[in-house]
């Protein structure tokens, strides 16, 4: 069975733009061939909103904040760390 997630927007009727997470999945015929795409989608609008007010929490913070990766490599750096340390966001992003 294959399967994809996709983001994207859309407007409705009224004008409003919504962001949507849409879970596809291929629909086969007895024979295994495929006829179609099954979707399901959710209004993810308001969480990406409180995913941006979070990150702006986190950088605009008064103490220095930063996230690593599994592999060590660093996800999040906040403007305290980069002025405590002196490293900018690109120099340590990813790495």
């Amino acid at each position: 069975e294959e399967t994809a997630n996709f983001e994207f927007p859309l407007i409705t009727k009224a004008g409003a733009r919504i962001e949507v997470l849409l879970n596809a999945t291929t629909r086969r015929d007895e024979q295994g061939n495929v006829i179609g795409v099954v979707g399901i989608g959710q209004d993810i609008t308001a969480r990406l909103a409180q995913e941006r007010e979070y990150s702006k929490l986190i950088d605009t913070a008064n103490a220095p904040i930063f996230g690593v990766d599994t592999e060590g490599r660093v996800e999040v750096w906040n403007q305290c760390a980069m002025r405590l340390v002196g490293y900018s966001i690109d120099e340590v992003m990813g790495k």
